[in-house]
């Protein structure tokens, strides 16, 4: 089987069940044993088994030949040969422990590349399919017809601040004419005020002791009456 095509399947079979971090190495530069190795990883032992188990069948049924497995028991690394390729199977610890790909690494194929199925020899690619005239037509139309670009309303100036409210004048006191008088009216508090002071009785008048009878005058003609 051609290498390109058997790489191919390879990585269809790993990305069928979902192998993490595949990678693809060229050594033939390294070895005449085989030309290619693929490196996957698997999250447990089941999936190790499983990835394993995809490869020995896709490469079986595309006609390939699958000359052993080992490491099916522990699933920690099971190893597939594929004849002039080899593919290694590991969790995750235990590929980072072994690290093939400081070993083998030196020619990394681009797994992109390795998955274009390879064609065979005579077959023909694909043709575009032919557009009928009005297709085209309508196409050519909606080429040349311009593309008018949509204004955008222009954005809403800021609204005004509204006017400072004007308090209304004091009203200005009427000016008295020379020579007259204006009566002004009582308040409530002094009409108040009034009633009281009304209310209350009147104040009692004390007389003034008269000037012979000051108590001074009177303590002294008392001691002179005494002496006599």
């Amino acid at each position: 089987m051609d290498i390109k095509k058997l790489q191919s399947l390879v990585v269809d079979a790993l990305e069928d069940v979902k192998a993490q971090d595949i990678a693809l190495f060229d050594t033939t530069h390294l070895t005449s044993l085989f030309d290619r190795i693929a490196i996957a990883s698997g999250t447990s032992n089941r999936q190790t088994k499983a990835l394993a188990a995809s490869v020995r069948d896709k490469v079986k049924a595309a006609g390939g030949d699958v000359y052993g497995m080992e490491g099916e028991d522990t699933g920690e690394w099971v190893l597939v040969d594929l004849g002039d390729m080899i593919v290694h199977i590991m969790q995750a610890p235990i590929r980072a422990y072994y690290r093939l790909e400081e070993l083998w690494g030196d020619k990394p194929v681009k797994v992109g590349a390795a998955k274009r199925k390879s064609t065979d020899e005579g077959e023909e690619a694909a043709k575009p399919k032919k557009i009928s005239s009005h297709m085209a037509a309508g196409k050519k139309e909606a080429e040349v017809k311009p593309v008018i670009e949509k204004k955008t309303p222009a954005r809403k100036a800021a609204a005004a601040k509204p006017a400072a409210v004007k308090k209304p004048a004091a009203k200005k006191a009427a000016a008295v004419p020379a020579g007259k008088t204006i009566k002004v009216g009582k308040t409530k508090s002094a009409v108040a005020a009034a009633e009281v002071l009304k209310a209350l009785p009147p104040k009692r008048k004390v007389a003034k002791p008269k000037a012979d009878e000051a108590p001074v005058k009177t303590v002294i003609k008392r001691i002179k009456k005494v002496e006599e």
